[in-house]
């Protein structure tokens, strides 16, 4: 017979505990343990049912890669690694009216030719009709389902067989094998593995949201990234209309890629040159600005990078970076005051990479210090130069990878020289193009060769 009892769980690891603890003795995390009912009873053994499962010698296994589901999206094929595998669970998080749902039902309905069942558990059908209407486009092929029991929205796909699920959200889901409310930790772990089950079983992948903590971590136990086989992060600024996808763990691709989009009144438009987008047009030269080539994964990037630096009003001078490791950014200065001999000890300085973009490319160092230096001289940087190289703690320019992919990116919008690791003239063949080409090897050539 099924009896209740009380257990406390924690947030971050899923551990369990018999009584309430200041801290879980599993990760360590202190005022992380929640309680929950469970139910509780004898359960069969489930060796009878898994006599037809036995093992497989690795080589009767076929090695071929199983096809992907094209996703009709360049940005996010990018980001998986070349589409949707099946059978896989994807984790999609972000923080709230940033556009997931938004995303999620373009994706569905963009996928025509394919069926997909998008389950809501968030929204009413006029709730999602309206929204439909307001994307614009239309699939008979994309089923909408209203519903939050865990048991019917299997039962569903598995009468359907779609080629996708999205599930809007996993927080909302519950099953009746868990007595506790949706959105605790023992519902979210049971639903996920619920339906991570039966997409490795049936081969459909799963495609579903996440809410985030004002942490910025997705809600849950953190048992619930371990189980997924992708978890994609959908961050951006709500004062700008840049959306960026990037992957934070992924079997079967790389995490390194990231997507960019634009938000319209439409819907999400992708974002194929956002070089373009993040390069601001001047008519007048302004002190404090530089550009760096840097790269998302095999995507090359230039990004501006402005910096403002002034006296202190008070006596502690202010460090702030929007877009760029604070850090980091403490530590170029030390270099600048240490190995260059400017005194930035006691000014403030502000650094902020334009669009709302996050980045944290090494190559970015030669353009922030250039933009500071820059501001600080009240001197303009020219226009049609851009920089790509690291800086070291002694002052030495080091080289960064994919010089030539960088340096092809600038050369195509329009930019006329270049500033670069000398350790990066190895197997680079200048002839190829038509930039110039300024190899430097310490901070103080940089400086010469800019404001002399």
């Amino acid at each position: 017979m099924a009896k209740t009892k009380t257990a406390w769980f924690c947030k971050e690891c899923g551990a369990e505990s018999p009584k309430y603890l200041g801290r879980c003795t599993a990760c360590g995390t202190w005022n992380s343990l929640v309680e929950q009912t469970m139910v509780v009873g004898k359960k069969t053994s489930g060796i009878q049912d898994s006599v037809a499962n036995l093992p497989i010698p690795v080589g009767e296994l076929n090695s071929d890669e199983s096809p992907r589901l094209d996703l009709r999206s360049v940005e996010l094929n990018r980001v998986l690694g070349g589409g949707l595998v099946t059978g896989s669970l994807v984790l999609l998080g972000g923080e709230p009216g940033i556009g997931k749902s938004t995303l999620a039902l373009q994706l569905s309905l963009r996928l025509k030719g394919t069926s997909i069942l998008y389950v809501s558990g968030e929204e009413s059908y006029r709730q999602l009709k309206l929204r439909a209407d307001r994307i614009g486009i239309t699939n008979q092929d994309c089923l909408l389902y209203c519903e939050t029991d865990l048991e019917t929205i299997l039962h569903q796909a598995g009468q359907i067989n779609p080629r996708l699920v999205v599930i809007d959200s996993i927080q909302t889901v519950l099953s009746a094998d868990v007595e506790s409310s949706p959105g605790s930790v023992s519902q979210i772990r049971e639903c996920t593995g619920k339906i991570l089950q039966f997409a490795k079983k049936n081969n459909i992948p799963f495609l579903i949201i996440g809410h985030i903590t004002k942490e910025g971590s997705i809600a849950g136990p953190k048992i619930l990234e371990h189980m997924v086989d992708t978890v994609l992060q959908f961050e951006g600024d709500q004062n700008y209309v840049y959306r960026i996808v990037r992957a934070i763990k992924n079997r079967f691709g790389s995490t390194s890629e990231i997507g960019i989009f634009e938000m319209q009144q439409s819907g999400l438009r992708e974002v194929s040159n956002p070089s373009e987008l993040l390069l601001t047009q001047r008519e007048n030269e302004i002190s404090g600005i530089a550009v760096a080539a840097t790269m998302e994964g095999n995507r090359p990037i230039l990004i501006e990078t402005q910096a403002l630096v002034s006296s202190a009003a008070y006596g502690t001078p202010q460090r702030s970076a929007i877009g760029f490791d604070v850090r980091r950014l403490n530590m170029l200065l030390a270099v600048l005051e240490k190995r260059v001999g400017f005194k930035l000890a006691f000014k403030d300085v502000f650094l902020n990479l334009a669009g709302g973009i996050k980045a944290d490319d090494p190559a970015l160092d030669l353009s922030v210090i250039s933009a500071i230096l820059s501001s600080d001289l009240n001197l303009t940087i020219p226009q049609g130069v851009c920089f790509a190289a690291e800086i070291g703690l002694t002052g030495e320019i080091r080289p960064v990878g994919r010089i030539e992919q960088r340096i092809a990116e600038a050369q195509k919008l329009g930019f006329t020289a270049i500033y670069l690791s000398k350790y990066n003239q190895k197997g680079l063949d200048p002839k190829r193009f038509t930039i110039q080409m300024r190899f430097v090897t310490r901070v103080e050539e940089v400086f010469q060769s800019l404001f002399r």
